[in-house]
C-alpha cells in the first residue's frame, strides 16, 4: 500500500481516539483501520485528480495575438500583462501558433540555453541591440507551430503530464476546428492541485 500520498502520518493513538468517537462497537484493529483509511483517501484522491477537467481550471479570457501582429506589439502585450507567452490565433479564433520569450531569444540569435541576461551581457559588451534584426517581423515569423493543445475534457492530471513531457509552461484549450477557448498554465495546475490536496 502506498502511504506516501497520505498528507499526515497517522499514529495508532490518533486512530484509537478516532475509533473511540465512533458510536457503537468496532471489531477492527488500528492497523486495519489505518489501511482502510489510506485506501479510501487514495481512492478519493485518484477520483478527484481524474475528475478535474481543463474547463474547470482554464482561464477563458485568453490574451492572444494575430499572425500579422508586429513583434513590437507582441512584446508590449507580454510586458504589459506580465506573461511570458501568448497563443497566435487567426481572425476566426483558430490557433495557429504560440509565441513566447524563448521564441524571441532564439530568433535574436541567443542559444536555446540562453536567457534575457545573455542579451544584457551582449548589449553591455557593445555588441549592439540583438532585437534590431527581427524588428520588422511579424508573430507568424517567429511563432512555434504546430501547437500542443488540449480539449476541455482533458484532465488536470493529463495536462500536468503534457506540460512536463513537452517542457512547456502553458497549453491552449481548444474546441472543434482548433478554436481557442482557454489557456492553462503551470500555475493553474499548481493552484488546482493545492485546492484538492495532491
Amino acid at each position: 500500500m502506498d502511504t506516501q500520498t497520505c498528507p499526515i502520518d497517522l499514529s495508532d493513538e490518533d486512530i484509537l481516539d478516532a475509533m473511540k468517537n465512533i458510536p457503537g462497537y468496532l471489531d477492527i484493529t488500528t492497523r486495519d483501520f489505518k489501511e482502510v483509511y489510506l485506501l479510501a483517501y487514495n481512492q478519493a484522491l485518484h477520483r478527484i485528480k481524474h475528475s478535474l477537467k481543463a474547463r474547470d481550471i482554464m482561464s477563458s479570457e485568453v490574451i492572444s495575438v494575430k499572425p500579422d501582429s508586429s513583434l513590437e506589439e507582441v512584446a508590449e502585450i507580454l510586458s504589459e500583462n506580465g506573461i511570458s507567452g501568448v497563443p497566435v490565433a487567426d481572425a476566426e479564433g483558430r490557433i495557429c501558433g504560440m509565441i513566447s520569450e524563448k521564441d524571441f531569444l532564439i530568433h535574436m540569435g541567443v542559444k536555446k540555453t540562453g536567457t534575457f541576461m545573455t542579451i544584457i551581457a551582449q548589449c553591455l559588451q557593445n555588441k549592439g541591440c540583438l532585437a534590431l534584426p527581427i524588428r520588422r517581423q511579424k508573430a507568424e515569423n517567429i511563432m512555434s507551430s504546430p501547437v500542443v493543445t488540449v480539449t476541455e475534457d482533458a484532465t488536470a492530471f493529463e495536462i500536468s503530464g503534457i506540460l512536463t513531457e513537452k517542457n512547456i509552461n502553458r497549453v491552449p484549450v481548444v474546441r472543434q476546428e482548433n478554436r481557442l477557448v482557454g489557456i492553462i498554465t503551470r500555475s493553474d495546475i499548481v493552484t488546482s492541485s493545492c485546492s484538492i490536496g495532491y
